[in-house]
């Protein structure tokens, strides 16, 4: 495999090391081949908020199983979870479920310009849309994790339609719809950046681009294959109060299983065949088996309290880290919204992906070995978020923030 792995962000190239091979996973935990335990604050890339191998997600995974792997049709299990998501997401009015979140942004950005009849797309600077030739501009945390150019192999007649700003940047964005009148089809975001590290939206900057796109006759587009789920049920647009056009989901709403999906005003998605003319397709797609996952974990996410534990778990993590490097007398800024976190081993405030870049990569690399050491098994990458669950104990958080303690001491 190259480089050892599946994915390149698995990797230890940018901490140095080599990738950890997990055996099993449970709760808040995970087991390497060796038998070490870790604390896990990756949870698969986002899906285990409900913490790794619930009972009754498995529970509900066994009983399906029996039924069969695979349909390559309509099955029941599909209907129920696009209904979910429909009640759940505001901008969702029909959904389509694919298999992952770069699937559902090759599909949302096809269907972008199928609607409005327009090329161009704006995305921003360390978004990470998948490893599509068009998205492959600026992307964020893999290629800036590891060093390289956006991508060879991608021609730049491809990326000759991908205009890029800032995130938070209100003005760059008017500034690129002024220069290219009636050629932009849509604004694609991911409203609480994970792949840049963690960055939040400043006040007035989603909703600004919401009257940006309105005014120019352009789509809005919400990536939350991170977000939707995770920091509310409703996702970013349900937390901030900012309706998209189209919404593109994954990780949560398969609950640990390849799941990706796409979705947004019915007189839009009414374009994607067999409805319209939009073509897009897949075998595997409404998988019964990822249904079922989605569906339990939505259930568990419904019940009373669920965000608020996820909120006071989150929170407590990041202020204990801030605290202990300050400690240290390390320059660090940090912050969490609902079950995602992040920190920058730098000066803040860090506002956009430019002054993500600022951050220690050199001694993150030894936190994370420091910290690996102490049975805390954080992300291979200062540019990737953090991610909590509901199987994160008091003691857990205590436990880690101990580590982080120890691991500030020995990196200062």
């Amino acid at each position: 495999m190259p480089g050892g792995v599946s994915s390149p962000v698995r990797a230890f190239k940018s901490v140095g090391g080599q990738p950890i091979v997990f055996d099993r996973v449970k709760g808040s935990y995970a087991w390497d081949v060796d038998g070490n335990r870790f604390i896990d604050y990756v949870g698969s890339w986002g899906p285990a908020i409900c913490g790794h191998s619930h009972p009754e997600v498995i529970a509900a995974l066994q009983e399906t199983l029996e039924k069969g792997t695979s349909f390559g049709a309509p099955c029941e299990l599909e209907n129920k979870l696009a209904e979910m998501v429909i009640e759940a997401v505001p901008s969702v009015e029909m959904v389509r479920f694919v298999n992952s979140g770069t699937e559902a942004c090759m599909a949302v950005l096809r269907l972008m310009r199928a609607f409005t009849g327009r090329d161009k797309v704006i995305k921003f600077e360390g978004c990470y849309h998948g490893h599509a030739d068009m998205f492959l501009v600026k992307a964020g945390s893999g290629v800036a994790t590891l060093g390289l150019p956006d991508s060879p192999g991608v021609p730049r007649s491809t990326t000759a339609n991908t205009l890029t700003a800032p995130y938070n940047d209100l003005e760059a964005v008017k500034e690129l719809f002024a220069e290219n009148p009636d050629a932009i089809s849509g604004v694609i975001l991911e409203p609480v950046v994970g792949n840049a590290g963690f960055i939040t939206p400043e006040p007035g900057f989603l909703e600004g681009l919401r009257e940006l796109t309105k005014e120019n006759g352009a789509l809005l587009v919400f990536d939350e294959v991170m977000t939707g789920f995770r920091i509310s049920y409703g996702g970013a647009q349900s937390r901030f109060g900012v309706t998209p056009d189209l919404t593109t989901m994954g990780k949560v709403i398969g609950g640990g299983l390849p799941v990706g999906a796409y979705g947004g005003k019915a007189e839009i998605m009414s374009m994607v065949a067999p409805a319209g003319p939009m073509y897009q397709a897949g075998t595997l797609s409404g998988n019964p088996l990822a249904m079922t996952a989605g569906i339990k974990t939505l259930e568990l996410l419904k019940q009373e309290g669920t965000y608020e534990k996820l909120e006071i778990t989150t929170q407590k993590l990041i202020n204990g880290i801030i605290q202990s490097a300050k400690e240290a007398g390390l320059q660090i800024t940090g912050s969490s919204i609902s079950a995602m976190f992040g920190f920058y081993l730098c000066e803040g405030p860090v506002r956009n992906f430019e002054e993500a870049k600022a951050t220690d990569t050199e001694r993150f690399g030894r936190l994370h070995r420091e910290m690996l050491k102490r049975g805390v098994y954080l992300a291979p990458s200062a540019f990737e978020a953090g991610f909590t669950s509901l199987a994160h104990s008091e003691g857990d958080i205590d436990a880690t923030l101990k580590a982080f303690q120890e691991s500030f001491s020995a990196i200062k």
